[in-house]
């Protein structure tokens, strides 16, 4: 199914969700508005209002990644850090839908769709900022920028200062946490490299160090 199904449909549905909500109701509502028939609905929204919420998280990641093919920070920090700004600021126009999607992914029965969707939109926004690390790091990487965009997010959405700026001040002390820790790991790693191996130094010993 066309991408540009689903956001014909979801831009129809945000006009009701900030009142009503993620529902079935809001969505069908929206599918008959942008005259999508009952068998494309199907097919765009397999899950419902499940389906709703998905297609936003990827309308955001997908607006993310647009505005980071202008970036030309060379920096990972500042291209990490203008990933996030850059999805949450896509999500500034709509901001009680947001919350209502974060109300909605936050209920048990959710929690692997909030997941599935947190993991993608991490891992979209490391590789706008250009990491292509398949290692180990891979996940490293992800876990704490997950944690530093999930909490950006819910600062944001509580957040009335002028142009969000306290929302990219929070972001920035966040990501100077994380490159300090992502930097000690390294250089733990490259110690840790060239360390003896212990089995050599077993090995000689039992050769009687000859």
């Amino acid at each position: 199914m066309s991408d540009s199904v689903r956001d014909r449909v979801l831009l129809e549905a945000l006009v009701e969700i900030p009142e009503h909500g993620f529902t079935d109701a809001v969505l069908a509502r929206a599918g008959e508005k942008a005259g999508i028939g009952k068998r494309e609905m199907l097919d765009a929204f397999p899950h419902g209002a499940a389906s709703l919420v998905e297609a936003f998280s990827h309308w955001a990641d997908a607006r993310m990644a647009e505005t980071m093919a202008e970036d030309t920070s060379e920096r990972v920090r500042e291209r990490v850090r203008n990933a996030v700004k850059a999805r949450i600021a896509a999500l500034v126009p709509h901001k009680e839908a947001t919350r209502r999607a974060v109300s909605f992914l936050g209920l048990p029965q959710n929690a692997a769709l909030a997941t599935r969707l947190s993991m993608r939109s991490v891992d979209q926004m490391w590789r706008a900022a250009g990491d292509r690390a398949s290692d180990f790091s891979y996940y490293t990487k992800r876990a704490m920028l997950g944690g530093v965009y999930a909490s950006t997010l819910l600062y944001w959405l509580s957040d009335s200062s002028e142009g969000n700026q306290a929302t990219w001040d929070f972001l920035d002390h966040r990501i100077e946490n994380v490159m300090q820790i992502e930097k000690f790991r390294a250089a733990a790693t490259d110690a840790i490299s060239k360390l003896p191996n212990p089995l050599d130094i077993i090995a000689n010993l039992r050769s009687g160090g000859r």
